[in-house]
């Protein structure tokens, strides 16, 4: 087991403990004030946006990216919004974290290998979405056509789409980029917008998907500002030298503009963070004793 596999799994035991408490807590509370529910989601900190869109890039870590002059978009994004300053990946190589982050394991996979689509039923991001009567779609760069299951076209790439190994989410809701649209009101409630190998920084360099990203997610970003909307860009895996820790900033009006949070979190950590901003009851695999990315909320 890796050190960054290891230090996951001992945050995941502890919060385990710690979630009892809390969940303890929550309910006293809700039963002092007289307000609803005691759902994970009632207990949490974490807002409700309109619409949430994650963007997900590649190999690099935190210090090649956060505060460096090849990326002079993102660190916009981290003057005007919330900075997380000790996020991890889970693991190497690339695959596994994309599984990690949308079905809180990864599923049994330890390579870059094309999936034989819909190998599985595990419940994930998209499945609890679409269970709970939400709307839920990815957006892929270089993506032949819409629902394709290819494993690689040009610059497309299977590996960095986790939707399509699992039974209980439509391919068709996985889109081409030429999909996605420009007005912003009728996005998903959830979403994830996969850039190509060159787009993410894997096959070019950080300037190129900082360049990428203010030129096609942009406009989202600001109007996200004005509209209860969040964006999250954060990376895959680090570049196998900095022990795992990579950037990942949130952006948007309920995020407190110049805020940083210094605690620990992981993929599991956003996983759970993105389900309770839906308001959903279900947790997938691991994120169900991982923790909701607090400090960094407007309220």
């Amino acid at each position: 087991m890796s050190g960054s596999s290891a230090r996951s799994g001992m945050l995941r035991r502890a919060r385990t403990a710690v979630a009892s408490a809390t969940a303890f807590t929550a309910a006293a509370v809700g039963l002092w004030t007289g307000f609803g529910s005691t759902s994970a989601h009632a207990a949490s900190a974490v807002p409700t946006p309109d619409h949430v869109i994650v963007v997900v890039f590649e190999n690099h870590a935190y210090s090649q990216v956060i505060g460096s002059s090849s990326a002079p978009y993102i660190n916009s994004l981290v003057s005007g919004g919330a900075n997380l300053t000790q996020m991890y990946a889970e693991t190497h190589p690339s695959q596994p974290n994309y599984y990690a982050m949308f079905s809180g394991s990864t599923q049994g996979i330890t390579d870059d290998s094309c999936v034989t689509p819909g190998f599985s039923s595990a419940a994930n991001l998209a499945s609890e979405q679409l269970a709970a009567g939400r709307t839920w779609a990815s957006y892929n760069e270089t993506l032949p056509s819409q629902g394709s299951t290819t494993c690689s076209s040009g610059k497309y790439a299977q590996k960095h789409n986790p939707w399509f190994g699992f039974s209980n989410v439509p391919t068709s809701s996985a889109k081409t980029f030429a999909q996605f649209p420009t007005d912003y009101s009728t996005l998903p409630q959830l979403s994830f917008v996969t850039p190509n190998l060159c787009s993410d920084m894997h096959d070019c360099s950080v300037s190129t998907g900082d360049t990428w990203l203010k030129n096609n997610l942009g406009a989202y970003a600001t109007w996200a500002k004005t509209h209860n909307s969040l964006l999250v860009v954060t990376m895959d895996e680090d570049n196998r030298l900095a022990g795992n820790r990579i950037p990942t900033v949130l952006y948007g009006q309920p995020v407190t503009a110049g805020s940083s949070s210094s605690a620990t979190y992981d993929h599991y950590d956003l996983l759970r963070t993105l389900e309770d901003s839906q308001g959903l009851t279900a947790h997938a695999g691991n994120a169900a004793s991982a923790s909701d990315i607090t400090g960094i909320w407007t309220s």
